[in-house]
């Protein structure tokens, strides 16, 4: 019941302020629950990967809100990173080593990220839509990005970077993903960052769920007490996001979360 109560909160929360549930789940199970922190990734990458898949239908299907190039590029990087994380994970799980200490510094060193792009995250979408310059056709992406001729490999490098920590920490698909679209590609809309972010995550944190579920590393009693818990969270935070004032709770989120990192990395 614990479970249950404890992913209604974190969907809650999630609909409110649209941060991944990685970012607040993680820690709690943890923290609160006490389990280790390979098996709280690896449940969560698969809670996530549940969860985010409802979102991209509504995206892509009423919204048309993917922009499916950009989410091949960053899958190009993203995907192969993962899965060489994954054997180098495997590899020391058979060997006898423990990886425990690796994944809570790299879940801190995420965490405090998340928590420094929440607080940017709300600039650059302000300064993008104040620019005047978001357009809804874009059919060609380059004329969108920062980079121009170097957008794709840009792209694809940051796919690398979020394949790696999410696989290690099940934090940085959401807040890092949608920050690095908005810094990558400036006249891009809202919409269509939040879209193709969320298209891109569901992948990710597809392969990298599974392969700590073949490592060992997933309680499945636990992820489906977190389901049943988190999809009406979710459902009713997503109804009191226009209640509750962004600009009060992003920052209180973002602080909390900063200390949590700060509190993995120490440890």
């Amino acid at each position: 019941m614990a479970y249950i109560v404890s992913g209604f909160s974190v969907g809650l929360l999630v609909g409110v302020t649209g941060v991944g549930g990685g970012s607040l789940m993680t820690p709690l199970l943890v923290f609160l629950f006490g389990f280790k922190p390979a098996v709280a990734v690896g449940t969560d990458l698969l809670f996530a990967a549940i969860t985010k898949t409802g979102g991209v239908w509504v995206h892509h299907g009423k919204h048309n809100s993917v922009e499916w190039k950009i989410v091949a590029l960053l899958a190009l990087g993203s995907l192969p990173c993962a899965l060489g994380t994954l054997y180098l994970l495997k590899q020391l799980h058979e060997t006898g080593k423990e990886i425990s200490g690796v994944i809570t510094y790299s879940l801190g060193i995420a965490l405090i990220l998340t928590a420094c792009a929440l607080l940017v995250r709300s600039v650059l979408m302000h300064r993008a839509q104040k620019a005047g310059l978001i357009d809804d056709d874009h059919s060609n992406e380059a004329n969108a990005a920062r980079f121009r001729r170097l957008h794709a490999p840009a792209t694809v490098l940051t796919g690398m970077v979020l394949g790696v920590l999410v696989t290690l920490s099940s934090v940085g698909a959401g807040a890092l993903g949608t920050v690095a679209l908005l810094f990558l590609y400036p006249k891009m809309t809202t919409l269509k960052v939040v879209g193709t972010d969320l298209a891109h995550a569901i992948p990710l944190t597809a392969v990298a769920g599974l392969g700590h579920l073949g490592i060992g590393n997933v309680d499945v009693t636990l992820l489906a007490s977190l389901l049943v818990g988190s999809l009406p969270g979710i459902w009713i935070g997503s109804h009191l996001s226009a209640k509750i004032p962004e600009r009060f709770l992003r920052p209180v989120l973002a602080t909390v979360l900063l200390l949590i990192g700060l509190k993995f990395v120490s440890q």
